[in-house]
């Protein structure tokens, strides 16, 4: 039988069998689908220097696809912004506007605080 060395949790570094074949870990990650998301649009402004922005919170997808949506947004709005934490952060008040931006692109539980 193969002499198996295991490292820290235990992954294979290495072995003699001619015929090994190394686990294959795939990530399955469940993301929602867009009228299935529970978003809530919020107005904050602490830590910013007492400028207000607005903060979309709730996502369950992709980072790459938070960016993407964030920046339709930031052009609907017609500001500036960022998205990180799995969070769409648009500077001002826009509140409203993205409410009803996501409420037409059938983010139908979206809510606002």
């Amino acid at each position: 039988m193969a002499k198996k060395k295991l490292y820290n949790g235990g992954a294979i570094v290495y072995s003699t069998a001619p015929d090994f074949q190394p686990p294959i870990e795939e990530e399955i990650e469940k993301f929602l689908l867009p009228n299935q998301q529970l978003l809530t649009v919020v107005l904050d402004k602490k830590h910013r220097g007492g400028k207000v922005v607005s903060i979309i919170k709730g996502f369950s997808m992709k980072e790459d696809e938070i960016e993407v949506l964030a920046k339709k947004l930031k052009t609907f709005c017609g500001s500036g912004g960022s998205a990180k934490d799995n969070e769409v952060i648009i500077q001002g008040d826009h509140r409203e506007k993205i409410l009803q931006w996501l409420l037409k692109n059938g983010y139908s539980k979206a809510r606002k605080i």
